[in-house]
């Protein structure tokens, strides 16, 4: 295996990344984040000040990179409609195993004055935000209604797919989602 040519805050960057999705962010020490980095505990402390704050680069990374459904609403190539209905479609199973990671977050974070706690709530608002934007875009008659019921259909369905370990929800949630943006679109060839 050839040598890990990144620097340290990159290398535990990375490791939070994996550890805290994996395994969860209360689970995950330390002293494991160091070792499976390969720096010290006085290098990890020295380059994020915390474990909250290296909490909070991981959650801004992972709100910025992560390969979620979300992704869909910043495709150029489909139209907005088809961008609010490629939300609802099966995610890979490397990514729904474990669910959002901003959602498993937001629930071992109860401390809103842990800096991780503005990350997870931009996050979500800015989801919310393309939302609307999107169902805008699409010729929504009410975009913001039509924004907050897929917000909270999608949240639901990823949040159940995590809690219960399978799928189905992507699939139970997807026509709910296509009925109630049929409903709220003009008849066009969006969809």
């Amino acid at each position: 295996m050839p040598p890990d040519r990144r620097g340290p805050r990159e290398r535990i960057l990375a490791t939070a990344c994996t550890l805290f999705y994996r395994q969860g962010i209360h689970a995950t020490g330390v002293e494991q984040l160091a070792e499976v980095a390969g720096v010290s505990k006085r290098t990890l402390y020295k380059l994020f000040g915390s474990k909250d704050d290296l909490v909070a680069a991981y959650l801004t990374w992972m709100s910025e990179h992560a390969p979620t459904n979300e992704q869909y609403l910043r495709r150029t190539d489909l139209a907005p409609g088809e961008r609010l209905l490629a939300l609802f479609g099966r995610p890979s199973s490397a990514v729904a195993v474990r669910g959002c990671s901003i959602h498993n977050a937001a629930v071992e974070i109860t401390d809103p004055r842990h800096p991780g706690s503005a990350v997870i709530h931009a996050h979500k608002e800015g989801f919310l935000r393309q939302l609307v934007d999107t169902a805008a875009q699409a010729g929504a008659g009410d975009p913001e209604t039509l924004g907050h019921q897929l917000f909270v259909l999608f949240e639901g369905a990823t949040a159940l797919g995590t809690s219960i370990g399978e799928l189905a929800s992507y699939d139970y949630a997807r026509p709910i989602a296509h009925a109630l943006v049929s409903e709220a679109l003009p008849a066009s060839p969006e969809l």
